[in-house]
C-alpha cells in the first residue's frame, strides 16, 4: 500500500514520526509529507500531496483541523480511497467537507490500523 503521511515530523516523539516509521516497518510504501523538511527518516519529503507522482492509497492525517480543512480538497483531487483523521485532526467542519467531498474517512489511529503499536516506536 502507498500512504501519505501529512503532517510527518523529523520529531520521533511525535506521532507523525511515529507514523512514518510504522507504516515503513510494516512494510508500506511511505510518502511523508510536510512543507518544512526535505527528508524524514530517510524518505524525500513532499510539500504537498499533489507533489507525489505516485498513486496514493491511504492519506494518514497528523494536522490540526484548520490545516486538515484546507488541505482536503488536494487529497479529493488525487482520489484517495481511504482517509484516517487520527486523533486532534478531525473536527465537525473536517468530517462534514471530507463527506461531502465522497473521501472514505476513518477516525482512528492509523497506527493501530496496521496492527502496530505506536508504543513501539518511542
Amino acid at each position: 500500500m502507498n500512504i501519505a503521511i501529512i503532517g510527518a515530523s523529523k520529531k520521533r516523539a511525535k506521532f507523525g514520526n511515529k507514523a512514518v516509521r510504522a507504516y515503513m516497518a510494516a512494510g508500506h510504501m511511505v510518502f511523508p509529507v510536510n512543507q518544512n523538511e526535505s527528508e524524514i527518516e530517510g524518505l524525500k519529503c513532499f510539500a504537498n500531496i499533489k507533489d507525489i507522482p505516485d498513486r496514493i492509497d491511504r492519506v494518514s492525517m497528523y494536522t490540526n483541523p484548520v490545516i486538515t480543512l484546507e488541505l482536503l480538497g488536494g487529497i479529493a483531487e488525487k482520489r484517495i480511497r481511504e482517509l484516517y483523521l487520527n486523533p486532534g485532526s478531525e473536527s465537525d467542519a473536517v468530517i462534514r467537507k471530507a463527506e461531502s467531498l465522497g473521501l472514505n474517512i476513518f477516525l482512528v489511529c492509523s497506527i493501530l490500523a496496521i496492527k502496530q503499536n505506536p508504543n513501539d516506536f518511542a
